[in-house]
């Protein structure tokens, strides 16, 4: 079934997604503590470890809201959604995901031209054009992809709730 195969494609990007995103935490982990260290204990004054920081910060929360979407742990209604009927509660998430999709689909265009224009721009602290640090921002590129596979995937019904004996039970 084509939900299937989104589910696993899904799945398979998003496990790629997070191994990433560790090899980023620890940089940025490994980052800071040059920086604390530097501060502290030697003073070499290092200029580039606040900065590094920063961008490796920026290209994790592009990376992990995509694997927030994967899983379904991003922001939404569920408080007003779980109180909707079945048939509208399916129809408002498609809904929600056409817009999620939007959303990060008008990030991925305009942050097009905005990492082209970091090819232009020097970072003279880490002696690098800012193109690969800019280049973050069109990784919205993964969060939609990630929103039409989980949309495909769950077809509305990722709230849907299963009866449960207590409800079958209670009339008899």
């Amino acid at each position: 079934m084509i939900g299937d195969f989104a589910g696993r494609l899904s799945h398979q990007i998003n496990r790629g997604t997070e191994v990433i995103l560790a090899a980023l935490m620890v940089a940025l982990v490994l980052d800071v503590w040059i920086g604390v260290v530097d501060r502290y204990f030697f003073h070499w004054q290092l200029p580039w470890p606040e900065v590094l920081a920063r961008y490796l910060m920026i290209w994790s929360a592009m990376l992990a809201v995509s694997s927030g979407i994967a899983r379904r742990e991003h922001i939404g209604l569920t408080a007003v959604l779980l109180n909707l009927p079945a048939p509208l509660r399916r129809a408002m998430l498609i809904a929600i995901d056409l817009m999620t999709f939007a959303l990060f689909f008008y990030v991925l265009w305009f942050g097009i031209g905005f990492a082209e224009s970091g090819a232009k721009r020097q970072a003279m602290i880490l002696g690098a054009t800012l193109q690969p640090f800019y280049a973050a921002i069109p990784a919205a590129a993964l969060a939609c992809v990630q929103v039409v596979l989980v949309m495909v995937r769950d077809a509305g019904r990722q709230l849907d709730l299963p009866e449960t004996d207590s409800e079958e039970g209670a009339g008899a």
